[in-house]
């Protein structure tokens, strides 16, 4: 039987705003012995003992960075909360709490908003981070989310971009523009649907692709990892807007060049085979597709034999001196200049 959607619609208006806020956040408990306070006064209270405060915020807007004809509020709750996260893991440190905040029009109902918070509460779950406040408003165009994530390092255990030097070597972690492709795969879908409603797409051969859209995961894991294995990388930045762009700020920040090799980057089978199919390069894909949320760092040469049989890591190149620039060196063994065409939510 198929549920009248028009009898679960309950209207923001009926709670107001602190009653939406108690509604949403109810069932949300602390777990992290940093929180002090969370939920419920002017602010949240946090105690990081000697340790160094990290903090990092983004803001998601409809239209914009996300389009709900194929995006489940599920699916963007957790990815919200995703894509903070791993500017913190990006940093060396440990995430601890967040907060949310959102901005949303008449045409959202209770219903949907406890969907996009049942994806923010799965994502504290697994990645064991608290939720200690927010703010709640309207808008006149559409959902604005805005989440702010904390966590905290030891001193001498934080990475920066600015720390990479000439012969060190440049590491990924996973593989890269399987984002990217998932979202080409939806935008066509979606411009099917509209021509025609009926159509049901077969979507199987894409699942990858479009999980690493719809559903990404920050490496909370690599910190752990390279512990482990006795590395520390001398710099760090998580690649959310393209293999090319942070490249190119891990290059600025820390006054060097680079040679990336183009045979080196880490692609999976579906993006060959997607790229094949659009009719795009996948090298060109990785680069400045986005969205990844893999780690991008550098180590010293020394610690290569400690990483070397990983298979969460790869080298695709090494630091040079910042007169060589910022070059991509092909499979044909041409360097060419390598320049940021990644995502950029201010141009048009």
């Amino acid at each position: 039987m198929i549920e009248d959607k028009n009898k679960l619609r309950t209207q923001l208006s009926e709670l107001g705003e602190f009653g939406l806020i108690n509604h949403l956040t109810k069932g949300f408990e602390n777990t992290q012995k940093s929180t002090s306070f969370g939920i419920g006064d002017d602010a949240a209270v946090l105690d990081f003992e000697n340790k160094k405060c990290v903090l990092t915020t983004d803001l998601l807007i409809e239209g914009v960075h996300f389009d709900l004809s194929y995006v489940p509020l599920k699916h963007l709750g957790y990815k919200a909360v995703i894509v903070n996260l791993s500017d913190v893991y990006a940093m060396n440190a440990v995430a601890t709490q967040v907060t949310v905040s959102i901005a949303v029009s008449n045409r959202f109902p209770l219903e949907a908003l406890e969907e996009l918070y049942e994806g923010i509460k799965t994502a504290a779950k697994l990645y064991n981070i608290d939720v200690v406040g927010g703010d709640t408003t309207s808008s006149t165009k559409g959902l604005l989310i805005s989440i702010t994530a904390i966590g905290y390092a030891n001193e001498e255990d934080l990475v920066y971009r600015s720390g990479a030097k000439e012969n060190d070597l440049l590491v990924v972690t996973g593989d890269l523009g399987a984002a990217y492709l998932g979202l080409q795969v939806l935008e066509r879908e979606k411009q099917v649907y509209e021509v025609n409603p009926n159509s049901q797409p077969d979507l199987d051969q894409y699942a990858y692709l479009i999980e690493r859209q719809l559903k990404p995961e920050a490496r909370k894991d690599i910190s752990e990892l390279l512990r482990g294995l006795d590395v520390k990388p001398t710099s760090m930045i998580d690649i959310s807007d393209g293999l090319s762009s942070e490249i190119i700020h891990l290059c600025t920040q820390s006054k060097v060049g680079v040679n990336l090799y183009e045979e080196k980057i880490p692609l999976d089978p579906t993006v060959i085979a997607t790229c094949e199919e659009f009719k795009l390069n996948s090298t060109t894909v990785a680069l400045n597709g986005g969205e990844d949320y893999e780690l991008l760092f550098t180590i010293k040469q020394e610690d290569y034999p400690k990483i070397k049989a990983n298979p969460s890591l790869t080298v695709i190149g090494h630091i040079a001196d910042e007169k060589s620039g910022i070059g991509l060196v092909t499979r044909a063994n041409e360097r060419i200049e390598i320049t940021a065409q990644g995502w950029n939510p201010i141009k048009k």
